[in-house]
């Protein structure tokens, strides 16, 4: 039975993508799109909005919110919807011919996009509206619409001369190829590699279940023995476990050189390119550096705040570093290890310190952290938090076997769909993240909920032997169902400013606040049960967890900071670079080294987040969102973890607001007072 209804659109008969979905909730009919579809799609999604712009630039009516701003808002809807489908499904279930398309679709958007931003006649609607007397009358959200699409045109060059419009049009799209072929370099750099084993003794430390899962990847391809692959699950327990030390260098190496390989997936080249197009274009709009540019629509607001927030953090966080790693360099002496301790050495002797330390080691925890249950504990802390409860509906089509889609309720409400992808495979990028399909928005007395995914690369169920996970992934679950509920309990008119449509250093704080749980009895015991015997984790599993909780907490704040060191160093040049990644890298890293360094590696070239994921003049927000998550936790602490009062304010006047009022204001609200880094700095162990 087809998902479709009955009819044609435009002559597009049998594109699914330009049809009404006779659809529970109005889901993608994933069954039924093909890669020939998206092409046609995109078209009439692009020819309808020009349609739908015109209208707007040539009414004789006088400029106002509802025929502009929000006539503006709707213009693309179709587009919207195609484009999403395309985008997400190249990042979670892609082929050459669906990258291809991307790569040849993703510069003809963005030329749409400027077109549209740099139109003068409609640039001079919108201007009118926000100077216009009608601005008093209208509420807080829809204020906040027309100042964000005012800022859009000024910040994407309405008001630029016609040779400047014409090169920074030239340069978005050229910028928006390089990202695509970024992220592609990646994948197939982390899909080229894997480390074939034949020898049971090179396995020797391993888990049983890292050790089942390599024969299980082997077997896959048609290989004896085992296979590792640089898939976290498959790389991370045996960078850890693994007492080969020549392999753990290898399988090191090979993670910390994607896309800079002497291949055809290098991306120095593209890095380049990306980092003196993004600072021409900054000068283009007026700006000093891209920072500049990008922070002015951050809570940091400043390059300069940026900058004095790392330093800061760092000058805490580095001393507590370098004593982490001299702990675990002078361990490794006493094991025995005649040998200065390198990078593929630290995660194996930091792990087996942690098991001297305190008798205790993450795979202890894995039996207790199935994944279906960690799942179902998830769902159940948002329930006691929000009262919502999730229903898998198997009528729901999904676009991948391992996906599966569950209704979300408040009550009797329909809040959403949420999709799960939890296992990794050649068609998906590394990582985790949210996204969506569909934003929640209302229209006409009807709100449209939101269609929203959740995408992870855990553990894979062995033979008879469930998907069990660290504890790092159950951490990494919360993160992202976080991400999740932000925007499953948005309550906003305007899709634009629904769910995680807000600043990129405060969206952090609702998915980093949910890993504080991950650590709390009240919650582990809710779910944490043996795979096997049933039987409850121990208390003295948990309180091993506790007192462990900040073991290396310097060594890895470290390494986060390094990462936004990076990041901002690429993004501050004043002067185009001919450097390469790892020059540039090795520089701004270098206030944060704690180990010696390796040539021919560098994190640059697969740092995703920054080059193909939004996060450029970003990375900072991951710590400063700790900021106001270990303070907005502290609330829940001292009420209570499951406390609904708290709870439901945290849902008011952060969840549901999404991006339609400005951050400091949404964290105030829900505070009574502005941010403090004490409670992170005692969290992390860093002051008492």
């Amino acid at each position: 039975m087809t998902a479709l209804a009955a009819g044609s659109v435009n002559g597009q008969e049998k594109n699914p993508l330009l049809m009404k979905w006779d659809t529970p909730y109005q889901t993608p009919p994933f069954a039924e799109i093909k890669n020939e579809h998206y092409r046609p799609a995109v078209k009439q999604g692009m020819d309808e909005a020009r349609k739908n712009i015109d209208a707007i630039i040539n009414s004789k009516e006088k400029p106002t919110f509802e025929n502009t701003i929000v006539a503006l808002e709707k213009a693309s809807a179709l587009l919207d919807k195609v484009t999403s489908i395309l985008f997400n499904m190249n990042e979670s279930n892609t082929n050459a011919d669906l990258q291809k398309i991307v790569l040849e679709i993703s510069p003809e958007l963005t030329s749409f996009s400027n077109n549209i931003y740099m139109n003068e006649k409609l640039f001079e609607r919108v201007k009118a509206v926000k100077e216009s007397s009608e601005m008093k009358s209208l509420n807080e959200e829809q204020k906040m619409l027309v100042d964000k699409t005012y800022r859009a045109f000024l910040r994407t060059g309405a008001t630029l001369e016609k040779d400047a419009k014409k090169q920074y049009k030239e340069n978005a799209e050229e910028l928006a190829k390089l990202s695509q072929q970024f992220k592609q370099n990646v994948l197939a750099d982390n899909n080229n590699y894997y480390m074939h084993i034949t020898k049971e003794e090179e396995l020797k430390g391993l888990p049983e279940n890292a050790i089942k899962s390599a024969a299980d990847e082997a077997k896959k391809r048609n290989l004896e023995g085992w296979v590792i692959t640089l898939d976290y699950p498959s790389y991370g327990p045996f960078m850890e476990y693994a007492d080969n030390r020549d392999k753990r260098r290898e399988l090191w190496t090979a993670y910390n050189s994607k896309g800079n390989r002497d291949n055809s997936n290098n991306n120095n080249e593209i890095i380049q390119k990306i980092v003196n197009l993004r600072l021409q274009q900054a000068q283009i709009l007026g700006y000093k550096t891209y920072a500049d540019y990008v922070l002015s629509e951050r809570m940091a607001q400043s390059t300069t705040n940026v900058e004095t927030f790392l330093k800061d953090l760092l000058v805490n966080a580095m001393p507590i570093a370098e004593k982490d790693v001299e702990k675990v360099r002078e361990f490794a002496k006493k094991q025995g290890a005649d040998f200065e301790l390198q990078r593929w050495d630290y995660s194996y002797y930091s792990e087996k310190l942690k098991e001297a330390e305190y008798a205790f080691s993450g795979e202890m925890l894995r039996p207790y952290f199935q994944l279906d249950k960690v799942r179902d504990g998830i769902f159940g802390l948002y329930g006691k938090l929000y009262g919502l409860s999730f229903k898998e509906n198997p009528k729901i089509q999904v676009y991948h076997p391992d996906v599966k889609a569950y209704e979300v309720f408040d009550g009797k409400r329909f809040m959403g769909v949420l999709y799960l992808d939890m296992y990794p495979r050649a068609s998906k990028r590394g990582g985790a993240w949210k996204t969506s399909f569909r934003g929640q928005y209302k229209e006409n007395d009807k709100d449209t909920r939101p269609l929203i995914q959740v995408v992870c690369n855990f553990s894979k169920p062995v033979g008879d032997t469930p998907s069990l996970l660290s504890f790092d992934e159950v951490e990494t679950f919360l993160h992202e169902t976080g991400h999740a509920i932000h925007g499953m309990l948005s309550d906003v008119t305007y899709e634009s400013l629904s769910g995680t449509a807000t600043y990129r250093d405060f969206v952090e704080l609702p998915s980093q606040i949910m890993e504080n749980w991950a650590t709390e009895p009240d919650f582990l015991k809710q779910f944490a049960y043996h795979y096997e015997t049933n039987e409850p984790i121990p208390t003295e599993y948990i309180e091993k967890l506790k007192k462990s909780e900040n073991f290396n907490a310097g060594y890895y704040c470290v390494r986060q900071l390094s990462l936004g060191l990076t990041d901002m160093a690429y993004h501050t040049i004043t002067e185009p670079t001919k450097l390469n990644a790892e020059t540039i890298e090795r520089k701004a890293m270098a206030p944060a080294e704690l180990l010696p360094l390796v040539d021919g590696t560098t994190t640059s070239t697969s740092f995703s987040h920054i080059f193909a994921g939004g996060y450029a003049v970003g990375y900072y927000g991951y710590k400063w969102a700790e900021v106001l998550d270990a303070d907005a936790f502290s609330v829940f602490k001292k009420n209570g973890i499951f406390d609904k009062k708290t709870a439901t304010r945290f849902r008011k006047e952060i969840l549901s607001r999404g991006g339609t009022k400005h951050p400091a204001t949404l964290f105030r609200n829900f505070m009574g007072r502005e941010p403090n880094n004490e409670a992170l700095l005692k969290r992390s162990g860093f002051i008492k």
